[in-house]
């Protein structure tokens, strides 16, 4: 007894949705944490080796940005802990209202509507992780061209390579904010691993993106394929109904001939 429910205890748990939780949880925690740690070391960076500092008042500088950025990562990291917990709740629902079909559970319109509601909102949430990798793209691209100043700094004798951070729009036209091979602190910022580590957090930060983007395409495919398949259920009900209605029509038709006969044999 306890093997065979086991048995039907592994049957109904629903695998794809839960593959695809793991993929986006760990998609997440990748991009969350690896994020919000080479958010700090840009702020170290910045205030250390290109002498950046924060606007007093209340103007939005690029400190002011990171300071957002990390908040936000706090609340996509709340949320898609419960929305990946809802979508396995709903993949095992779907998967038990599929196994019993014939049984007595009974599959609502209700259920219709809130797979295809999860379907719309998993389509939206990827479209919004596609514009998150492309976003984190661009401190991958940033510390790419820092990183191979670094190393081609001692290839190319007396080339004077610099990177100026008016071109990326982290500080305004009118601060000169750039450091160049020339300089001490250039020297530094390459013979320190806090360059190195925040460039790789970055590139684990935008794998843990593209891995919930996978994630989010995987679970449409499972939604759509769930809403289908209860779409079915729900037809082969009706036609249950419908067939059991006109046997029972059937039955009451021949037993109603059958005692007329028998009063008429009488």
């Amino acid at each position: 007894g306890c093997f065979e429910c086991c048995i039907k205890c592994l049957g109904g748990i629903p695998y794809a949705s839960l593959i695809a939780t793991i993929l986006l949880y760990a998609g997440v925690a990748l991009f969350c944490g690896c994020g919000h740690e080479a958010l700090s070391g840009t702020v170290n960076i910045l205030q250390t080796y290109f002498d950046v500092t924060r606007a007093a008042g209340d103007v939005i500088d690029v400190f002011t940005m990171i300071d957002i950025f990390k908040y936000v990562i706090y609340g996509v990291a709340a949320a898609f802990f419960v929305y990946g917990i809802l979508l396995m709740v709903e993949g095992f629902f779907t998967t038990g209202a599929i196994k019993d079909l014939y049984g007595d559970f009974k599959i609502t319109t209700c259920g219709r509507c809130v797979s295809a509601w999860f379907i719309m909102l998993t389509y939206i949430f990827m479209l919004a992780w596609l514009g998150v990798t492309a976003f984190t793209s661009l401190p991958v691209y940033m510390y790419f061209n820092l990183w191979t100043i670094c190393r081609n700094a001692t290839v190319v004798d007396g080339a004077n390579l610099c990177l100026d951070l008016r071109q990326y729009g982290i500080v305004t036209i009118g601060e000169e904010k750039k450091v160049c091979t020339s300089s001490e602190s250039f020297v530094k910022m390459c013979e320190s691993n806090e360059l190195n580590m925040t460039f790789h957090l970055f590139i684990v930060a935008l794998a843990g993106a593209g891995a919930a983007v996978i994630a989010m395409v995987h679970y449409l495919m499972v939604l759509s394929a769930n809403w289908a398949y209860v779409k079915d259920a729900c037809r082969m009900q009706k036609y249950e109904d419908i067939k059991s209605k006109e046997e029972q029509e059937l039955h009451d038709i021949h037993s109603t001939r059958s005692k007329e006969r028998l009063n008429a044999y009488t």
